[in-house]
C-alpha cells in the first residue's frame, strides 16, 4: 500500500494492519503500548504507521472511556483582546493535558446559540469570555458542567469566576493621567458590556480622591472603533485635556477622529486605553494602556475548570487578579504644563 497523498482519507489503524500485514487487534495493542506483541511485530507496526502518517484517535479514545478532556470556550470574534487570550488559554489547558473545543459569538451568532454548540460536543467544561447571559441561566447551564465566567463578576455559587479588577485599572488610568498634571479628565465607558460598570466606578472613585469632582464626566461607549469615534464627535467642542477608555479597540476609533480633527495626541489630548491588546503595541498606535495579564487570566480559568472537573476543589471561587499600568506614546503631561497639578 502506497503512503496516503494529500486531499485523500485519513489513514486508519486497519490500513496500517494491512500493510503490516497483521490483524486490527494485534495492530491496536503495538499502538497502545500494551503487552502482546513480539518485537519485531511491534517495530514493523510503528514504522508502517509513521510511513503512512497514522495519527491515532485520542479523542476517540477518550470518548470511549467517558472522558473527552475537553474545555469549550465561548469568544467574541469582534474583540481583540479575546484572540490573546485564547494563546494563554491554550498554553494553559496544554500544560495539564486538556484540549480547547471554541465556539464564537458574532454579529450574526448570539452567545446561546455558541453555548449550545459546545453542549454538542461533549465538554467537560465551559470557559465563557465576557458573558452577556443572564445570572440565573449561567447558574442552570452549571448544574450540568462546571462553568467559569471570565471578566465578568458573577453572583451565583456554582459559577466560578476569574477576572481582572476593573475598577482598580480605571483609578490606575486616572492616577497615571493626574500624576501628569491632568485635571479635565473624562471616561469613554463600554455601555453595557461586562466590566464597564466596573471600569465606570473605579474612574469616578480615583477622580473624587484626588478632589477633581467638578470634572467628572463620562461619555457613553461601548466595545468597538465606532463607540470611540462617536464619543470623540461629542466632545469636539469641548475637548478634554485627557481622556480613559473602556478599552483598546474604542481607543483607537478616538485617536482616528481626534487626530483627523487636528488634535495633537499626546500633544492636546491624552489617552489611555484598557487590556493592553496585541495591536495596541504597534508602532504607529503605541497606545498607553491597563494591561490584563493574559498568563493569569487563562491559567486560573483552567485550574478552576480542571478543579471542578476532578472533584478537587468544588467550592465558589473568584479570582481577581491585579492589573497594571504599560505607559507608551499616547500620555503627556499638558502642554505647558508639567508634574501634578
Amino acid at each position: 500500500m502506497a503512503a496516503m497523498q494529500s486531499g485523500e482519507r485519513r489513514t486508519t489503524l486497519a490500513d496500517v494492519a494491512a500493510e503490516a500485514g497483521v490483524s486490527v487487534a494485534l495492530a491496536s495493542i503495538v499502538m497502545r503500548g500494551a503487552s502482546g506483541a513480539g518485537a519485531a511485530t511491534r517495530a514493523r507496526v510503528l514504522e508502517v504507521a509513521q510511513r503512512l502518517g497514522y495519527q491515532p484517535d485520542s479523542r476517540a479514545r477518550l470518548l470511549r472511556s467517558g472522558r473527552s478532556r475537553l474545555i469549550g470556550v465561548v469568544f467574541d470574534v469582534r474583540h481583540p483582546f479575546h484572540t490573546d487570550l485564547l494563546t494563554g488559554l491554550y498554553d494553559a489547558a496544554g500544560a495539564v493535558g486538556y484540549e480547547l473545543t471554541l465556539s464564537a459569538v458574532t454579529p450574526r451568532r448570539d452567545e446561546r446559540t455558541a453555548i449550545d454548540g459546545l453542549l454538542q460536543d461533549r465538554c467537560e467544561a465551559l470557559v465563557l469570555f465576557s458573558p452577556r447571559t443572564k445570572v440565573a441561566d449561567l447558574g442552570v447551564l452549571a448544574a450540568r458542567m462546571p462553568v467559569v465566567a471570565m471578566m465578568r463578576p458573577v453572583r451565583q455559587r456554582d459559577v466560578d469566576v476569574v477576572r481582572t479588577d476593573d475598577a482598580r485599572g480605571s483609578e490606575l488610568a486616572v492616577d497615571h493621567l493626574v500624576s501628569l498634571g491632568h485635571r479635565r479628565i473624562v471616561h469613554v465607558d463600554g455601555g453595557t458590556m461586562p466590566g464597564s460598570s466596573e471600569r465606570r466606578q473605579g474612574y469616578v472613585t480615583a477622580m473624587t480622591r484626588h478632589d477633581l469632582n467638578e470634572y467628572i464626566r463620562i461619555y457613553p461607549g461601548g466595545p468597538g472603533e465606532g463607540d470611540g469615534a462617536r464619543a470623540a464627535e461629542e466632545m469636539r467642542n469641548d475637548p478634554p485635556s485627557a481622556v480613559a477608555m473602556f478599552n483598546d479597540l474604542s481607543a483607537t476609533g478616538l485617536l482616528d477622529v481626534l487626530r483627523g480633527h487636528g488634535h495633537r495626541v499626546p500633544g492636546d489630548i491624552s489617552v489611555v486605553g484598557y487590556d493592553d491588546s496585541s495591536f495596541s503595541r504597534l508602532a504607529h498606535i503605541d497606545l498607553t494602556t491597563v494591561a490584563q495579564d493574559v498568563d493569569a487570566l487563562a491559567g486560573g480559568a483552567v485550574r478552576r475548570a480542571v478543579a471542578r472537573i476532578e472533584g478537587t476543589d468544588v467550592e465558589h471561587r473568584e479570582v481577581v487578579i491585579e492589573p497594571r499600568l504599560v505607559v507608551r506614546g499616547t500620555s503627556a503631561s499638558p502642554t505647558g504644563e508639567s508634574g501634578p497639578a
